[in-house]
């Protein structure tokens, strides 16, 4: 006999809600600990600032349960926790992994995201200018964590099976972000973007809002195509 629609409902509420409650709470508790990481980060740091001797920037702001930014020279840094779970569609990489072909189940996961920005973009309000998406952390029901992303960051954080998302992990990926984050210079818009530009654009103390800035990365993260 085939299950009722109320059998069906209860079936899924056990297994699927009941797994994203899961994924959601590890992801959460996840963004916690890259939070009290990301802090401590900043203390040392402080100390090295004052050492060199330049006034450099340098700024840890917890704006809630769902973001954090971080400030260092011309840098600004946000990590973003996602509220939803996810899946991956049938093409992703991750599907020709045994550690999820053999649990399915394993492919829910929650999204950390990192996105960087020029620090002056932030402090003087210029929201035209550009900022980039470096890394999305994908973590699932078992604290098992792999990053989206190019070159370093997708390269040495793509063993879904047995990375976990612990205190080494998180302050590694920090610091990979921190530094690729540092290395990309600020570029000027094509003149042909620029050419023109009203009285009144002139005249607003806001201008330098009107004209998009952005940063021009040494090497930008995508979503990697080679093997996780």
């Amino acid at each position: 006999m085939d299950p009722s629609p109320r059998e069906l409902i209860v079936k899924l509420m056990k297994e699927k809600v009941a797994l994203k409650q899961t994924v959601a709470e590890r992801t959460e508790e996840g963004f916690v600990l890259l939070k009290r990481m990301l802090r401590d980060l900043f203390s040392d740091l402080q100390g090295e600032v004052k050492r060199i001797g330049k006034n450099i920037p340098l700024e840890y702001k917890d704006r809630g349960d769902y973001r954090v930014d971080f400030t260092l020279g011309d840098d600004y840094l946000v990590f973003q926790l996602h509220t939803n779970v996810f899946t991956f569609e049938g093409s992703h990489e991750v599907w020709k992994t045994s550690y999820v072909r053999d649990d399915a189940s394993r492919s829910f996961v929650g999204k950390i995201l990192v996105y960087n920005f020029l620090t002056e973009s932030m402090t003087y309000n210029r929201p035209n200018d550009l900022g980039y998406l470096i890394a999305r952390i994908f973590i699932n029901k078992e604290n098992h964590y792999f990053v989206e992303g190019k070159r370093q960051l997708g390269f040495l954080y793509n063993d879904f099976s047995s990375l976990e998302f612990n205190e080494e992990a998180v302050r590694k990926l920090l610091e990979s972000a921190i530094l690729y984050s540092l290395d990309f210079d600020p570029f000027t818009p094509p003149y042909d973007q620029v050419i023109q530009v009203t009285v009144g654009e002139i005249q607003e103390t806001e201008v330098q809002a009107k004209i998009a800035t952005g940063k021009r990365l040494g090497f930008r993260f995508q979503t990697d195509s080679g093997a996780i």
